[in-house]
């Protein structure tokens, strides 16, 4: 059974998929939104109705859920990172910069005992990312 990450972005679910496409290389593999839901009991309020009621993105063979969620507060992605294995320094220092560019280093990208490269970056979005050549 796999384990897989499920993000709520409160409405910047588009910038989100936009942004993970161009940073990580993603594909958006099924992107539903809200308006397109025949089983809906109402139709969803007119400004939600283009949002993204679910989303699938593949990155490097694995698989992260997304979606706009249902309220327009801003996401808190606290308690938890989301970890990118990458296969030498050079893969690692352009996912790195990719990740943290608008966002904010928690921890420098840099070499350690156990790894060639490991770093942790918060996105644009607040989710934070831990980078390391594993």
């Amino acid at each position: 059974m796999p384990i897989q990450p499920y993000l709520f972005f409160q409405g910047r679910a588009d910038e989100a998929i936009a942004f993970y496409e161009k940073a990580l290389g993603a594909k958006c593999v099924r992107l539903l939104r809200f308006k397109d839901n025949p089983d809906a009991a109402a139709p969803p309020p007119p400004e939600f109705a283009d949002k993204v009621m679910h989303a699938r993105l593949e990155i490097g063979g694995e698989v992260l859920l997304l979606s706009d969620g249902h309220g327009s507060e801003a996401p808190q992605f606290q308690g938890f990172a989301l970890t990118l294995s990458v296969a030498d320094a050079a893969e690692a220092d352009k996912a790195f910069a990719a990740l943290s560019a608008g966002g904010q280093i928690a921890q420098p990208l840099q070499k350690t005992f156990f790894s060639q490269r490991f770093g942790m970056t918060r996105d644009p979005f607040g989710v934070l990312w831990i980078i390391l050549v594993g």
